[in-house]
């Protein structure tokens, strides 16, 4: 039928202008005979207002375009391609049911009008009625097996559907069939992350950019399936590619900062964040992050620089005078420190920590009265603050007023027993006066309150390792510690310290050698390595931490014996 319209125009457009001319201006010919369809007056009429319709769209009047579309349907009711012309209307205007009803009397007309099935397939998924598109764009593949289009709407319905296996196998056909066809790759590796096959999907995106290097969408989706599967290296030169090629992308800027934090790669976010804040991206956010980025990397005074400069602007961003302060504090400057802590007022997120800082900070300055002070003021006020009681516990026994500490939080069990944290406190001053029962008391009664507390259980843990009793116990505690924390080297340490302690060396040097790594050479961790290298006769690599520790600590003779006790058996073997 758009075979016929498209002849019936040419044949108007050729007779209107004859018709204009006089008389004398014409030849009296006979025509042809033609092989070309009969063009009825009705239907030529119809497809010239088609013609005035277009125009009127080009214009942006739609409702005009809509009220000569209907004219020409009058004319030529049985144009499924008129009807298709009206559908395109509605659904330019959002008018989707009477969009759907347009195309379905176009199908009705001429079961075989493509366009018809493509659009009523899109409508209906766009409608969420997926199952009933899914006939309408198999139609539209089959009438036109060499358009993509309907592959790609096909498969997303049947991936909406969950139907994971014909949308593989309708893309699959779409790229046989059109091997350059770079959608088709990229809704294959779409397919596959819905199926949680994130390498498939890698090299689907992947081919999707060799075939459209510029395929932005299928180098972000390609960066977040790697960051799925843990890949973060490749995801960075996916988002570094990114940049390359348009270094103007703030979403992936800000993405890529995000895996970097993420990683605690702060030196690598660090020229990210100072180019988001070069062209005023971010506003007061990315100041505060490159400021917490400065303090992690202890350059305190560029983190300075940063929080002062955002308070400047918003002086009740009373978090980020907090992270100032904190600042001031790592950098020892105490009187600024608690000149800024001081600013955080009541009710505030962050006041009551505030508060714990001011009177540690005393602590420091050798004004430990005055820190208790403090505190006592603020418990006064807020006498149902549990956090208050525990720093004051906590500055007593930092100072060694033990029997102060637990008289205090005695006083206030009956109200504050419920909470874990109360006796984890309660059983570290109990530890630190060596009353190790009633230490290993408190923090039973932690895990009975809160049976996952990593912290209480490695605390009875490591206490029974260095007692050396019911290590069968401990580990039970330590390995569902290790579960909660996998990551956490002073938890790792415990454990291998425990498996030490049971003589199983084996298990215990590959646990201390992550623990090593991950508490950033603690001295302890080191330590406990170096006895575990001994007792498995590596005696050079014992011998090494040996000489480590004492660099550090070149008072400590109980390192200096075991070198040497490690340095004769070697001598020996």
């Amino acid at each position: 039928m758009k075979t016929r319209m498209a002849a019936a125009l040419l044949l108007t457009l050729m007779v209107l202008p004859g018709c204009a001319a006089n008389g004398a201006g014409r030849q009296n010919l006979t025509p042809e005979p033609s092989s070309r369809p009969t063009v009825t007056i009705a239907e030529s009429r119809a497809l010239y207002i088609y013609s005035l319709s277009r125009l009127r769209v080009l214009e942006g009047d739609l409702d005009g375009a809509l009220t000569l579309l209907n004219g020409a349907i009058e004319a030529d009711p049985n144009s499924a391609f008129l009807h298709v012309a009206v559908a395109e209307i509605y659904l330019k205007t959002n008018r989707l049911d009477d969009a759907l009803k347009a195309c379905e009397n176009a199908i009705r007309l001429d079961p075989n009008q493509r366009q018809a099935h493509l659009m009523a397939g899109m409508i209906l998924a766009s409608l969420k009625r997926d199952k009933e598109a899914i006939p309408h764009l198999k139609k539209a593949v089959e009438l036109d097996p060499a358009k993509e289009d309907a592959y790609l709407h096909l498969a997303v319905s049947y991936v909406k559907t969950f139907d994971y296996e014909e949308a593989v196998s309708t893309l699959k056909a779409l790229v046989k069939v059109n091997p350059e066809s770079y959608l088709g790759y990229y809704y294959l590796g779409k397919t596959y992350d819905q199926m949680k096959l994130g390498r498939e999907a890698i090299g689907y995106y992947s081919k999707a950019v060799e075939l459209k290097p510029d395929f932005e969408q299928a180098l972000i989706d390609r960066g977040i399936a790697q960051e799925g599967l843990g890949l973060f290296d490749d995801a960075v030169a996916t988002y570094k590619e990114l940049l390359e090629a348009n270094p103007s992308n703030v979403t992936v800027v800000h993405h890529l900062v995000q895996l970097f934090l993420q990683q605690q790669r702060f030196e690598e976010a660090l020229p990210y964040l100072e180019s988001l804040k070069a062209k005023g991206v971010g506003g007061l956010e990315t100041l505060r992050k490159i400021g917490l980025i400065h303090l992690e990397l202890e350059q305190y005074d560029e983190a300075i620089a940063e929080f002062q400069e955002i308070l400047a602007k918003e002086p009740a961003a009373h978090q980020v005078r907090f992270y100032l302060a904190s600042a001031y504090e790592d950098k020892e400057e105490f009187d600024k420190a608690i000149e800024e802590f001081s600013k955080i007022p009541p009710g505030t997120v962050n006041y009551f920590e505030a508060v714990g800082h001011i009177a540690f900070l005393y602590k420091d300055k050798e004004m430990p009265d005055k820190g208790i002070a403090v505190l006592r003021d603020a418990i006064a006020a807020n006498p149902k603050q549990l956090d208050l009681y525990l720093y004051l516990a906590g500055l007593y026994e930092s100072i060694g007023k033990f029997h102060e500490g637990i008289e205090l939080l005695k006083g206030v069990e009956d109200q504050f027993g419920a909470d874990p944290r109360f006796h984890f406190r309660l059983g570290t001053i109990y530890d630190k006066m060596g009353e190790k029962d009633r230490s290993i008391a408190e923090m039973k009664k932690v895990i009975t309150i809160a049976p996952d507390d990593p912290q209480a259980l490695n605390y009875l843990g490591y206490t029974y390792a260095e007692l050396g009793t019911n290590l069968d116990e401990a580990l039970q505690y330590l390995k569902k510690a290790v579960q909660l924390r996998p990551n956490d080297g002073f938890i790792l340490d415990s454990l291998g310290w425990v498996y030490f302690k049971m003589k199983r060396f084996d298990e215990a040097v590959p646990l201390l050698e992550r623990a090593l790594k991950l508490a950033d050479g603690d001295m302890t961790v080191m330590e406990h390595l170096a006895d575990a290298y001994a007792a498995s006769h590596e005696h050079r690599k014992a011998l090494e931490l040996y000489k480590k520790i004492l660099a550090a600590e070149p008072g400590r003779k109980d390192i200096l014996e075991k070198k040497k006790r490690v340095k004769a058996e070697s001598l020996e073997k």
